[in-house]
Parts: C-alpha cells; sequence; structure tokens
C-alpha cells in the first residue's frame, strides 16, 4: 500500500485517535526487501486492537492485498491447529500444488486429510511453501488476532512463519493482551504496544458516539476509561437516561455494559470470598490504603487478612505499592467489576465497615454512612452537610452536590430537606454549570418545603437560570432583591445564605449598568449589621470604581494577599473579579491559574469561566496579547462544552480588544453589534457599555476621532465621570484625545477636571498614566504640557501597562514634534514605534512612523516589513530561525494550514522563491 493513499484522518467508520498506530503497521507494507515483515500489538484488553486489526485488513483488501485472518478462541484451545485451520482455508485449492511431503503434511494438519501427524516444523515449512505461492501471484496479510487462545500446534507454526517472512510479500499481524501470548513464541519479533487513547482522542470518541452526554458525566465516563475506547463506548450505555443527562446522581463507581462485564467481571467472580469482601472494601474506600483494608478485614462483616489479596494480585487485578503502603486496581473498570459483582446488601454493609473504619475522617465517614443509610436519618444528614462545606472550600463542587443531594434526601424534616437540595441546585449551576441537573434539583427543593435559605439559595439558582436563558436583567435583579427582603423581614439579622445571595445582587446589579438597580442593594444592606469584606468591596471596586476609596482599596490589597493561601475557587473568583477595574488583576494572578489549572472532574467549570476572563484581561493589560486570544478561545469552547452562555461575551470582548488594538477593525464592529443587540433587549447596560468601549478602541485605531468621542461619550459624557459604569475610568484618555482631534477643547478640559476631582489617578498606576496623559494633551502650553508628559512618564509602576504607555509616549512625541522638537520627537516616537511593534499594535505603529518620517526619519517599522502584517511577520521570523511548519503552529497554536498560508503570502512581498532566502530578506528589511 502506497502510503500516498493512505489517510488517518478520522472519517465516518474509521479510528479515532490512532493515527500513529496505524503509521507505524503501514510500515510494515513499505519495509525495505530485507526487513521483517511482522508485528505483535499487545495492550489491555478494550484497548482497540481488534479495531485495529479490522482496519489495516480493510484498508489492505482495498489496497489489492490478500488477507488471510484468524482468531484464537478459548472453546478451541485443544483442537489441534484450529488456528491455521482458519488462516489457511482461503488457500486449500492451491495446497495440491505443493510437493507432495508439504502436500500430505497441510492435508493431515487441516484436517482435509488422514495420516500420521506431521512433526511442526515440515507443516511450519508447508505453510511458508503455500504463503509464498500465494504472494507471488498478490501480496498477502497475515492477521492473528486474541493470541492468547490460539491452540498449541498452531501458535508453534505461526512462530515459526513470523520470523521467516524477510524477502516476501507476506506480512504477519498479530494481537495478544498485554503480557500474555499463550503458546506463541514471538521471540525476536517487534511488538507494539496499543495505548489508551489520549484526552482529546478520547473526548471526541464519546462525543461522535454518544453526543447526548452532558459534560459533567462524560468528565465521568472519561475518568473511569483512562482511555480505554471499549470503556469509553460502553460505560454510558449502562447509565439510565436521567443519569446520562445528569439528572440523577451517577454511582461512586459507574457500572459496566455488557461487553464489559464479559471481559472483567468474570475474572472477579473466580476469586475466593474473603478475596472479593476485601476487594469489594477497596473499590468502594477508593483510596487503596492497606491500613483501612487491614482494619476492614478483621470486622465481623468481612473477616479477611492482606494476605486473602493474594489471588487477585497473582492475577493482576491489583497491584501492591509497598513502598506507599497503597493497593491499586490495575485499571478502573476491574474496580467496577468488583463493585457490579456483589449485591446491594453486601455494598452498604461494606459503606458501613469503612465508615466504623473512618471514624476520625468526617468527609469519607459522612459519605459511607449516606450509602449505607436507607431511611431519613438527621444525624447522618448533617454530618453530610458539613462535609459538602469541606468540600466546596477546597474547590471539589461535585463532591459537595452529591453530599448535599445525599443529605436532603436523608433529612426527615421538610425544611431540612429543602435548604440542602436548594444549595446543592445552587452549587450546581454557580460552580459546575449543569443547569439541567440544577433545575431538577431546584423543583425538588421546592416540593420539599419552604425555607428561608431555600428560599435564596433557590432565588439565586433561578438568577444564574435566568441569565443563561432570557438573560433578561430587571426581571433577575427582581427576583433576587424580593428573595433577600423577604428573609430580612422574618429574620431581620444576618444569614450565612446572603453571603450568596448579595454577592449574585452585586453582579446583577453590576450587570444593569446604572444606577437604579444599585439603589436596592444599598437598601438592604444598610439593614444588615455585618456584612463579609469582599461584599462591600465588590460593591464599590467592581461597581463604582471611580469613587472608590482608599479604605475600600486597602481592605481591597488585604484580601488579594490572602489569595496566596487560598483554596476555595469562590473567594478566588470573587476577590479577583473585584479587582478588574482598579487594575489589580495581577495579584490575583497566580491564584486564578490555580483553578484555571484544575482537572474538570472537581465540577469547577464556572469557576475556570470566572476565572478566564480575569486572565484574558490580565495578559492584554501586560501585553501578552497573543495569550488572551488563547484564552478566550478556550474560554469559548469551554462555555459551549457546558452550555453556559451568558460567560460566551466576556471572550468575545476580550478577543475584540486585541482585535481593535492590531487594526481588524471589521471583525471588532460584529462583536460590537452584536453585544449591542443583544444588550438592548436584555437590559444589560453594562455590556452597551463594553461593546462602546470597542467601538471607541476601533475608531481610534482608524483615526476615526468623530466616532472615538461619541462611543466615548456614550461610555461617560465628558465632564463627568457616570455612577456605576465601571468603563468610564478605563476611556478617560481616549475621551479627552478624540475631543481635541475633534475641535472640543472644552470638552476635553471639563473630562480632565472631573477626572482630576475625583482623585482616580490614586487607584493605580494605570489610571495615573491616563489621567496624567489626558492632562498633558490638553494643556494648551508647550512647555506645562512636556512637563506634565515627563512626570507622567516617570511614574513608577508603569512599565506593567505597555500599551497605554507606548499611547501616551506616542501623544508626547506628537507634541514635540509639533512643537518643531524634531530631536526629542524622533527619540520618543521610536520608544513608542518599539512597544507598538512588540504589541503588533499596528495603527499606532503606523502613527509613529508617519510622524516619523515627516521628522525626516527614514524607516521601515517590523510590524509591517514589506507590507507584512503582524502574524505574517512572526511566521516568517521564525521559519528564518529554521523551525519547520509544524513546529510554528505549535508555538504559535495556529493550524500547519495556517502557516503554509502565511508563507504563501510573504515569499512574494519579501521577493524571494525559498525558504533559505527568508533570513538575508528579513536582515536587509532590518537595516535602516
Amino acid at each position: 500500500m502506497s502510503r500516498d493513499h493512505r489517510s488517518h484522518d478520522c472519517e465516518p467508520g474509521e479510528l479515532v485517535g490512532r493515527q500513529k498506530d496505524l503509521e507505524l503497521i503501514d510500515d510494515l507494507f513499505d519495509r525495505p526487501a530485507g526487513a521483517l515483515g511482522a508485528l505483535l500489538l499487545s495492550g489491555e484488553p478494550g484497548v482497540g486492537k481488534t479495531a485495529l486489526l479490522d482496519a489495516v485488513a480493510r484498508r489492505a483488501s482495498a489496497a489489492g492485498v490478500r488477507v488471510l485472518r484468524a482468531a484464537g478462541a478459548e472453546f478451541e484451545t485443544g483442537m489441534t491447529y484450529s488456528a491455521l485451520n482458519q488462516l489457511l482455508l482461503p488457500l486449500h485449492e492451491e495446497i495440491e500444488a505443493l510437493d507432495d511431503l508439504y502436500r500430505e503434511a497441510l492435508r493431515v494438519a487441516l484436517g482435509f486429510g488422514t495420516g500420521a501427524t506431521p512433526q511442526s516444523l515440515v507443516v511450519a515449512n508447508a505453510a511458508l511453501a503455500l504463503l509464498r505461492r500465494a504472494a507471488a501471484e498478490q501480496p498477502s496479510l497475515l492477521v492473528v488476532d486474541d493470541l492468547p487462545w490460539v491452540d498449541r500446534a498452531s501458535a508453534v507454526v505461526l512462530g515459526l512463519v513470523a520470523r521467516r517472512l524477510t524477502g516476501t510479500g507476506i506480512t504477519f499481524l498479530a494481537a495478544a493482551r498485554g503480557g500474555s501470548r499463550g503458546f506463541f513464541d514471538g521471540t525476536g519479533l517487534p511488538t507494539h504496544e496499543v495505548l489508551p487513547l489520549d484526552h482529546r482522542s478520547a473526548c471526541r470518541l464519546v462525543g461522535l458516539r454518544h453526543p447526548g452526554l452532558v459534560w459533567s458525566v462524560v468528565d465521568r465516563v472519561l475518568t473511569a476509561a483512562h482511555g480505554n475506547p471499549l470503556a469509553l463506548l460502553e460505560l454510558p450505555t449502562a447509565l439510565t437516561g436521567p443519569q446520562r443527562s445528569a439528572l440523577e446522581r451517577l454511582p461512586e463507581v459507574l457500572p459496566l455494559g455488557r461487553r464489559l462485564e464479559a471481559l472483567f467481571a468474570g475474572r472477579v467472580a473466580g476469586m475466593p470470598p474473603a478475596s472479593r469482601r476485601l476487594l469489594l472494601i477497596a473499590a468502594l474506600d477508593g483510596t487503596g490504603d492497606l491500613a483501612v483494608l487491614q482494619r476492614a478485614g478483621q470486622h465481623p462483616s468481612v473477616q479477611a487478612t492482606l494476605v486473602d489479596l493474594g489471588p487477585a494480585e497473582q492475577d493482576d487485578l491489583v497491584r501492591i505499592d509497598d513502598s506507599g503502603h497503597r493497593l491499586g486496581f490495575r485499571h478502573p473498570l476491574i474496580r467496577s467489576a468488583v463493585v457490579g459483582a456483589s449485591t446491594t446488601a453486601e455494598r452498604r454493609a461494606a459503606h458501613c465497615t469503612i465508615a466504623d473504619v473512618l471514624h476520625d475522617q468526617l468527609e469519607r465517614r459522612a459519605w459511607h454512612l449516606g450509602e449505607a443509610s436507607v431511611e431519613p436519618d438527621e444525624e447522618v444528614a448533617a454530618l453530610l452537610e458539613r462535609s459538602a462545606h469541606m468540600a466546596g472550600t477546597r474547590g471539589d463542587s461535585f463532591a459537595a452536590i452529591r453530599a448535599l443531594t445525599r443529605a436532603g434526601h436523608l433529612s426527615p424534616e421538610a425544611p431540612d430537606r429543602a435548604r440542602r437540595l436548594a444549595q446543592a441546585a445552587f452549587i450546581s449551576a454557580d460552580a459546575t454549570g449543569e443547569l439541567v441537573s440544577a433545575s431538577h434539583l431546584l423543583q425538588d427543593a421546592r416540593q420539599a418545603g419552604t425555607d428561608d435559605h431555600a428560599s435564596l439559595y433557590s432565588a439565586a439558582t433561578t438568577v444564574h437560570l435566568m441569565l443563561n436563558g432570557t438573560g433578561d436583567i430587571d426581571p433577575a435583579h427582581q427576583v433576587m432583591v424580593n428573595a433577600i427582603e423577604k428573609t430580612l423581614h422574618r429574620r431581620g439579622s444576618y444569614d450565612p445564605a446572603l453571603d450568596e445571595a448579595l454577592y449574585v445582587l452585586i453582579l446583577l446589579c453590576h450587570f444593569g449598568g446604572r444606577q437604579e438597580p444599585w439603589q436596592a442593594f444599598h437598601r438592604i444592606v444598610a439593614r444588615l449589621p455585618d456584612v463579609p469584606a469582599v461584599i462591600t468591596v465588590s460593591a464599590a471596586a467592581l461597581g463604582d470604581p471611580a469613587r472608590v476609596g482608599v479604605a475600600a482599596l486597602r481592605e481591597l490589597d488585604e484580601l488579594l494577599a490572602g489569595l496566596a493561601h487560598e483554596s476555595d475557587p469562590t473567594k478566588i473568583v470573587r476577590i479577583g473579579t473585584a479587582g478588574v477595574y482598579v487594575d489589580r488583576l495581577s495579584r490575583a494572578r497566580d491564584a486564578a491559574r490555580r483553578i484555571h489549572g484544575q482537572e474538570q472532574g472537581a465540577g469547577l467549570a464556572v469557576k475556570k469561566l470566572g476565572v478566564l476572563p480575569l486572565l484574558c484581561q490580565d495578559a492584554f493589560n501586560t501585553g501578552r496579547w497573543d495569550e488572551t486570544i488563547r484564552l478566550a478561545d478556550e474560554g469559548l469552547l469551554l462555555s459551549g462544552q457546558v452550555d453556559y452562555p451568558s460567560y460566551t461575551w466576556y471572550f468575545r470582548y476580550e478577543k475584540a480588544l486585541v482585535a481593535a488594538a492590531r487594526g481588524d477593525v471589521g471583525s471588532v464592529v460584529e462583536t460590537a453589534d452584536a453585544m449591542t443587540s443583544q444588550a438592548a433587549s436584555r437590559g444589560v447596560g453594562h455590556m452597551m457599555s463594553t461593546a462602546a468601549h470597542l467601538r471607541v478602541l476601533a475608531a481610534l485605531a482608524e483615526g476615526d476621532f468623530e466616532s472615538a468621542f461619541r462611543h466615548a461619550e456614550a461610555i461617560s459624557p465628558a465632564g463627568s465621570l457616570a455612577r456605576y459604569v465601571p468603563h468610564a475610568v478605563w476611556v478617560v484618555m481616549d475621551l479627552v484625545e478624540a475631543a481635541l482631534r475633534t475641535d472640543r477643547r472644552a470638552a476635553a478640559t471639563a473630562h480632565v477636571r472631573a477626572v482630576q476631582e475625583a482623585g482616580i489617578a490614586h487607584i493605580s498606576p494605570r489610571l495615573a498614566l491616563l489621567v496624567g496623559g489626558a492632562t498633558a494633551l490638553a494643556a494648551t502650553d508647550t512647555d506645562e504640557a512636556t512637563a506634565l508628559f515627563e512626570r507622567t512618564l516617570s511614574l513608577p509602576g508603569i512599565d506593567d501597562w505597555p500599551f497605554e504607555r507606548a499611547r501616551v509616549t506616542l501623544a508626547y512625541g506628537e507634541r514635540l514634534w509639533q512643537a518643531r522638537k524634531i530631536k526629542a520627537a524622533r527619540k520618543t516616537l521610536v520608544t513608542a514605534l518599539h512597544i507598538f511593534e512588540e504589541l503588533g499594535a499596528r495603527p499606532w505603529a503606523d502613527r509613529a512612523v508617519r510622524h516619523l518620517k515627516a521628522a525626516g526619519w527614514a524607516t521601515r517599522h517590523k510590524s509591517d516589513p514589506a507590507g507584512l502584517t503582524p502574524q505574517e511577520s512572526e511566521v516568517a521570523r521564525l521559519a528564518a530561525s529554521g523551525l519547520t511548519n509544524k513546529q510554528i503552529a505549535e508555538k504559535l497554536h495556529l493550524s500547519h494550514r495556517t502557516v503554509s498560508g502565511h508563507l504563501y503570502q510573504v515569499f512574494p512581498k519579501l521577493g524571494i522563491t525559498t525558504r533559505a532566502a527568508l533570513r538575508d530578506a528579513l536582515a536587509d528589511l532590518d537595516r535602516p
């Protein structure tokens, strides 16, 4: 088979994630004349060895290769030459053409004739002669599956044949379970281990075969399957419809499907009773701690010792790590098989035993007691509720939901049941993003009864569902206000459940982007004797940063300092979010990255969606714009995976910010139009301001200062800082520059006066930079302007804000040029140009170059050598450094086709035709 005619892309019916395996096998067909044409595949049960053999056989047959197949079978192991009979049966008519000795040997061995049993070597030589004769007419592929079950006689012959295929047109391919080849002697034959699928391929396989699974269920399947393709296909089939949709909680250990049971359950059933009891304890405990197993074995219901694990260890069901004193199941599916082989009563007894052993470990003890209980039990329910709080604090939202749900079902009193189920619903909506599950839990809570706690959690959950549904802010705001005021009216004192309710209300007020929603919030807070710092700080710094006080900033800084040791993802997201508009994102960066790096199994999808905008904006602020795009794309993918659309616009905004700064105005306008349309229909004033910010930046990039002024005033009118419009502090310099460029000096002066009176420069170096730049721009006296620019560009900490610093530097250079201070202007403009080039901010780099040329300094700037786009330039320089297209694609997070397309555009622009000429061409461009 010629490699040119083979493709391993996943077409319908093709394998997923097996490109490298198939390419390796293809090499057998393209082997040099003196190379051995045999390969043994090994791997765990269900890993896909048979699927690989089938795929190779189909493709070989389509390429004109004769395919001869055999498969071992347990019931045929005692039948001499049964496998060889399968393999050579299609060639039985050609046996007559062999020499007498070989012909008779094969006829007897294969059951076509009678006589004395021939020697194995004679049969092997006869088989090889037959195969060579057939291969002379047509290349042949011998495929043997399930080698361990091949009968002894056939295994001996096949081993001899496989080592004698050099120089023939015959290829031998066989598969066996790892570590077991039965009677087959593979000495000297190359072996390839078929590994489990990688995470990406596993996700794709599940998505293709089980497209209806919700993300959390997919994640559990992926975890249980460990990349085993058969498990990925079969585990979902053993789940109920509600379980597949996350409407029912999944069992701690996923059940096996019929085919998986056939692979694993029989081995478990063959263990001695004491071994099975101890294995069940190990499977349900899940930690593998030998000390736990030893203590559990002493329980009257178990009566086993660690010695009873011997048969399971010998059969490779489990492995013992002596150094760590832990037991591990060789594969998660064996653990499932152990649980599946037990009865309900046996599992409850095992859970009781484990709970007794774990008397000093609250979370694990609570869970096992909950699994063992069949009737309402407040003591167990309360213990589960405490364990849920502990799990939530460390970020394991799925564990918290499971514990609260079980606690609700075990609660004897209706109010307790309602509270616990409502809190589970809230965590499901607020942390995991499982909105369907949250909705059903919410219904269960409402049916259970009413409670003030339940009312608050129910309202907060309802708001999450509304924001991801219709998205209308005002109705959601009213739901939250009514629930809080109802609770305060009944209790009159602070309630811990208010923490969540108040923060949800803050978000609704923030989304509203106007003063009216905040009035209700402040009215409520005024009635409370004590409010957590994160609530008061968020209301000040996120709600109206233009008026944030020194005390609030100090308190925020203390909260941010505490993130170094914070494990609660909710606190990390909330404290980090409070720092967005007061420029403290860098202080939350490490904590946000910890959440971002968490495994999906913890149930933190929404928390990840919460930190990704923070990381995106932090990357943009600090000039890591490619990282902004990468993180935003990740956020868009995640929000789609968990079906949580309320975050989508954050990531579109972050990508559009980079596009605007780099001059891709068309995509910016498209994004801003979509955001404006969505915001207008749902009353999301904050989104309107965000869209206007994009329009301001895009207009400035194009030099359309009239539009820039109009859009900036839509955020905050000149001469004032609009209340509860956070973006007002970000467009201070934009508005002043646009006003001056459109002969609105009075408006510019008024705005400078307003921001100075507001004192926003004290908030952060960035805002001090913007206020200083705006003040210098508006100064009428050149000497005064020069002094203001110099003072502003000498402020500490401004190097952390490269785009803003470069823009102020550019404005300073332009002012120097206007004053005919040409030498100083050149130096200043070159500084700005270099920063813009590093960022890829092409429109601003172009402005710098125009002024430099006007100042008599002819140059080509790096962001546009010979008309190259920033990305074309980057690709060209990496190619010139010797990187391949694939390496460039990986480095820049592009496809190799995109890299090829860029180079296709670069060559004619540089006037070259070969890759080798890139280095000299780029060097010529860099010379002044």
